[in-house]
């Protein structure tokens, strides 16, 4: 996990929104068949909040990954087609 004394890495924190959103969509999927699993739901409520956290602050360092982060990043203006995103970074797409 992040250290939070320091801004994160853009690398290690796509790689930590992946893998925690890989959780969230495995425990969905477990939860569409066990609906009444109380550990289960208890862990998909942890990892469906630290993903929240994680997606905001990649907004606020780096830019909005979703549109459901634009407002996150930090300014009064639209900035959702300001950054460049992920996969443009680094021998990307531009």
């Amino acid at each position: 996990m992040m250290s939070s004394n320091k801004s994160p890495n853009r690398m290690q924190l796509l790689q930590e929104i992946n893998e925690v959103s890989l959780a969230v969509n495995d425990i969905l999927l477990f939860l569409d068949t066990h609906p009444c699993d109380k550990k289960a739901m208890d862990f998909y409520k942890d990892t469906a909040s630290r993903r929240r956290e994680l997606m905001t602050l990649y907004a606020r360092e780096f830019g909005p990954l979703t549109v459901d982060d634009a407002l996150e990043s930090d300014g009064d203006t639209w900035k959702w087609m300001e950054q460049p995103f992920p996969w443009e970074q680094e021998g990307g797409c531009r």
